[in-house]
């Protein structure tokens, strides 16, 4: 393995960093996009019973905002919960848009490794080629081992953009499908909650 990665030069050191970059993305990502940390079950329905209990003190939503995203969001409403439906619902909308940044942390980045990886490998693929044609240019086509020696480079380098291109590429289209479906059951919950709390709709579940 590191006699093929020499063989590719100094294009696989960048390829290399981006690799292990995407790697620690992808695990991060998978442990905080947990749907039970980001929007707990029952999680509405424990508010509204505290609320029908008159218990939805300051010190309640702030155990609430500590809960998770959901939690924050839902906290942002309940500060609110005296004013009309619209205010409610445009402080759960700014909560919410904080929340998003959050969930979509280093996404941008994964998404940047797929991009220019391929391209690095592009790039060592170009190196390897010119290597060759000025071997060709300065001793002809009689040393194959040393013509054999550019296009090795460049073909390592191409393989190795794209093993870590395509992985990334997927894992970046799964996390943003997976933000956009936790951020979906969210936006359920708290226009569900306002409705309740506002007399809109019956407590009955979502």
């Amino acid at each position: 393995m590191f006699e093929l990665i020499v063989s590719g030069g100094w294009v696989m050191l960048p390829i290399i960093l981006c690799s292990i970059l995407a790697f620690t993305i992808i695990v991060e990502r998978f442990w905080v996009l947990r749907e039970n940390k980001i929007a707990p079950k029952n999680l509405v329905q424990q508010i509204l019973k505290l609320h029908s209990q008159n218990r939805i003190t300051g010190e309640a939503i702030e155990k609430l905002h500590n809960n998770s995203p959901l939690g924050r969001i839902l906290a942002a409403g309940l500060r609110n919960m005296h004013y009309d439906r619209e205010i409610m619902k445009e402080s759960i909308e700014e909560a919410g848009r904080q929340v998003v940044l959050e969930l979509e942390r280093y996404l941008n980045t994964l998404g940047t490794v797929a991009a220019i990886t391929p391209l690095l490998g592009l790039l060592g693929t170009v190196i390897g080629m010119i290597k060759v044609f000025a071997v060709i240019t300065s001793l002809g086509v009689g040393d194959p081992k040393i013509l054999a020696d550019g296009i090795s480079e460049a073909l390592l380098t191409t393989a190795a953009g794209l093993s870590v291109a395509i992985p990334s590429l997927m894992f970046y289209r799964y996390f943003s499908g997976r933000v956009d479906e936790l951020l979906l059951k969210m936006e359920a919950q708290a226009i569900y909650l306002v409705e309740v709390l506002h007399g809109e709709r019956s407590e009955k579940g979502l």
